[in-house]
């Protein structure tokens, strides 16, 4: 998959859920919170954009004045200089622990005229210390699974018509969605697993057209000679039997 794939399936299965639970249900924060951080370990762009109303309304996503922002008083000049989107976290990349961007929006992002941080990340906490976010915003996201994640997606992208979501993200296959040292056996027995694949087939996405290179080729299949990889992909239709 490009990172570009990445990005749309993201920001694909934040609609569904959206629509398919109710405005109270405060999961889907936490099945936010998990689906960007799993689009933080590709060569993605900043997509929020594209469901921002949805990541506000949600509590994924807090948006204030720019004033309000903890530093503004002490770099005031900084701030007011800026005119266009900017991650506020700051990288030296020869410090000894230098490991990567991959928490560049741990510290806020601006797009003028406001200010952005999402729930969990440290401007998230500096706010709730400062008591300007309280009760069910200063609680963190939980910490939940991706496959759990992937699951309720394909559940709601059941409900909602779209089989092509879900066999999108099965496709991903068990090294992402699960765990790479799991054999075949363990794939089997395994609960979220045996939901998810349940799903794939009763929704029709076991048969959904999906672009090449999603799904190996049989021909590929028994060239890798991986048992758990035939067995997770076997239940999708192979390229052009569709």
């Amino acid at each position: 998959m490009s990172m570009h794939d990445i990005e749309d399936l993201v920001s694909a299965s934040v609609v569904v859920l959206d629509a398919r639970h109710a405005e109270h249900d405060d999961r889907l924060r936490d099945w936010f919170t998990a689906l960007y951080a799993f689009q933080a370990g590709f060569d993605c762009s900043h997509t929020r954009g594209r469901v921002l109303d949805i990541l506000l309304r949600r509590r994924h996503t807090y948006r204030f004045p720019l004033h309000e922002h903890p530093d503004y008083a002490r770099r005031r000049e900084f701030f007011d200089g800026l005119t266009e989107f900017q991650a506020l976290r700051e990288f030296d990349e020869d410090a000894d622990d230098f490991a990567g961007y991959d928490d560049w929006l741990q510290d806020g992002y601006l797009d003028p005229p406001w200010l952005y941080c999402e729930a969990g990340t440290a401007l998230w906490r500096r706010l709730v210390d400062a008591g300007r976010l309280r009760g069910r915003d200063a609680v963190a996201p939980a910490r939940v699974e991706l496959l759990d994640v992937v699951t309720a997606v394909a559940e709601a992208a059941e409900r909602h018509g779209d089989p092509g979501l879900v066999a999108a993200w099965y496709a991903l296959g068990p090294a992402l969605l699960v765990d790479e040292l799991l054999d075949v056996e363990d794939l089997r027995d395994d609960p979220g697993v045996t939901r998810l694949r349940e799903i794939v087939q009763r929704c029709g996405a076991a048969s959904a057209e999906l672009p090449d290179g999603y799904r190996p080729t049989d021909e590929q299949l028994d060239m890798l000679g991986d048992e758990r990889e035939t067995w997770w992909y076997g239940i999708l239709a192979p390229a052009g039997t569709r």
